[in-house]
């Protein structure tokens, strides 16, 4: 797993959200956006950090954020997941991957003793050129937002 740093730039990609609309890293020229990766739709670590970003989802877009999450998820779980919870966000289904790979946060993983292949749950924040300005590796579910806006 080769995942991308500070000074790297987002990869380009294209993905379909929750409705089916295709997203692109070019949607995002001239913006300041994060990508929060998360492992799966619906489950409590992931609920709750989804949750703490739509709760304070005024304050990042009054930094100047745009914000995309993305998991493995298919359309449908993606779009039960958003409009269960509400979030006025976009999310990527990247079943095939691309956008996961792409920014590389696909690898080994431990839980409850067992190793597996799967999504770490990284958030890569980028400048308004694309360029990675920082990425948070040990994300806090509860208070994520609070650590992007440190």
């Amino acid at each position: 797993m080769k995942t991308l740093q500070a000074g790297d730039k987002a990869p380009d990609f294209k993905a379909n959200d929750q409705d089916g609309n295709s997203i692109s890293s070019k949607d995002y020229e001239g913006k300041k956006w994060i990508v929060f990766f998360y492992p799966k739709a619906n489950t409590p670590g992931c609920t709750a950090e989804a949750c703490n970003l739509r709760d304070n989802y005024k304050e990042l877009q009054k930094e100047g954020f745009e914000l995309l999450g993305v998991s493995a998820d298919s359309e449908k779980r993606q779009k039960n997941f958003k409009e269960k919870y509400n979030f006025p966000f976009p999310l990527l289904a990247d079943e095939n991957k691309e956008v996961i790979n792409a920014f590389g946060v696909w690898g080994p993983k431990k839980f409850m003793g067992r190793e597996f292949d799967g999504i770490h749950r990284k958030t890569f924040i980028m400048d308004e050129t694309g360029t990675i300005v920082r990425v948070i590796d040990k994300v806090k579910t509860k208070d994520h937002a609070a650590q992007i806006l440190a």
